[in-house]
């Protein structure tokens, strides 16, 4: 399944992120912290106009053409960023009220108020039709105080009418529309607003609610610990990688060694890496080795290649699967 991300006429991606991770090699990279400006101008996600528009039918006959208005239903439009022209986003009923791109920013900073929470991805996918914007939280969570785990307030919203203004607070990073199904998946709450209502007339109400969601992420953090306090012995680890990639005993003699070299380069992850040395033979560095493997260790022909396997369902489903193998 593709990133979905956004590609736009002058070859950019629509996506901007704090940091650049060693994989990440899509969209648009800064060093330093963005504003809620910046991550809009960044991720070419300002300026859109999302706005209503009539809506006609046409119809051919051998009478000529008959134009047909639709009073209860409007197309949804944007100026595209880059090229100015007008799009086609979606089709929508005469309720829908459209969300710009910078109101989702601006809630999201009056959420987190002076917080220190940080802007830290925003992207738009399946051709602007959905965006999202992550914010990064200032208080992290520790696993057993010896792994640190981010958390994120996350905001996710469609402009076609296929899904509400939606706040999400998770530990998952959203870089592409797969980490997106997997932020709502490791959800520890979510708030959704309905495009017929008024944003910024619900902000304390959201703010609220997702008080109530901070409990949830203790008791994500208790099932970690427990993945973190569980012994895993090196045999116990080589069927959790059979089953992420398992060999068929017909395979030819190269996918029989490429599969050695990778249970070899993940024994060495979990095993003797220094990245897992606080972790060491527990099912939770089992789980890490297998995300290092895929986002750094895992053969690509390039890095172009490797961010968007990355991104893409290959390399997000594997890292789910693995986290529920592993879990105790």
């Amino acid at each position: 399944m593709a990133h979905e991300l956004e590609r736009l006429a002058n070859g950019e991606t629509a996506f901007a992120s704090a940091r650049l991770s060693a994989w990440h090699q899509l969209g648009q990279i800064t060093d330093e912290c963005m504003t809620a400006e910046e991550i809009m101008a960044k991720a070419w996600l300002g300026g859109w106009e999302v706005r209503k528009i009539a809506l006609q039918g046409m119809e051919i006959t051998e009478k000529g053409v008959t134009k047909v208005d639709c009073p209860d239903k409007f197309m949804t439009v944007r100026t595209n960023p880059q090229t100015g022209v007008t799009e086609y986003l979606g089709v929508v009923g005469d309720d829908y009220a459209a969300v710009q791109n910078e109101q989702v920013a601006e809630m999201l900073n009056l959420l987190v108020d002076e917080s220190g929470a940080h802007f830290e991805t925003a992207g738009s996918m399946r051709k602007g039709k959905s965006v999202f914007v992550t914010m990064k939280l200032p208080n992290a969570m520790e696993i057993a105080g010896v792994d640190r785990m981010d958390l994120y307030l996350a905001a996710t919203t469609s402009h076609d009418g296929t899904a509400s203004l939606r706040l999400d607070a998770t530990p998952v990073r959203i870089v592409c529309a797969n980490t997106q199904r997997m932020a709502y998946a490791r959800s520890q709450g979510s708030y959704t607003f309905r495009h017929t209502s008024n944003v910024h007339a619900q902000i304390s109400e959201a703010r609220e609610a997702l008080g109530l969601v901070w409990k949830h992420f203790g008791d994500w953090q208790t099932d970690a610990e427990k993945m973190l306090n569980e012994a895993m012995t090196m045999g116990e680890f080589d069927k959790i990688v059979a089953q992420l990639w398992p060999v068929d005993d017909a395979a030819s003699d190269v996918a029989k060694n490429n599969a050695k070299q990778r249970t070899s380069t993940l024994r060495y992850l979990i095993r003797d890496a220094d990245t897992q040395k606080p972790i060491k033979g527990t099912r939770w560095a089992g789980y890490q080795a297998i995300t290092e493997y895929l986002d750094h260790f895992a053969p690509a022909k390039t890095d172009a290649v490797r961010a968007t396997r990355a991104l893409t369902g290959a390399g997000a489903e594997l890292k789910a699967r693995a986290f529920d193998l592993l879990a105790v």
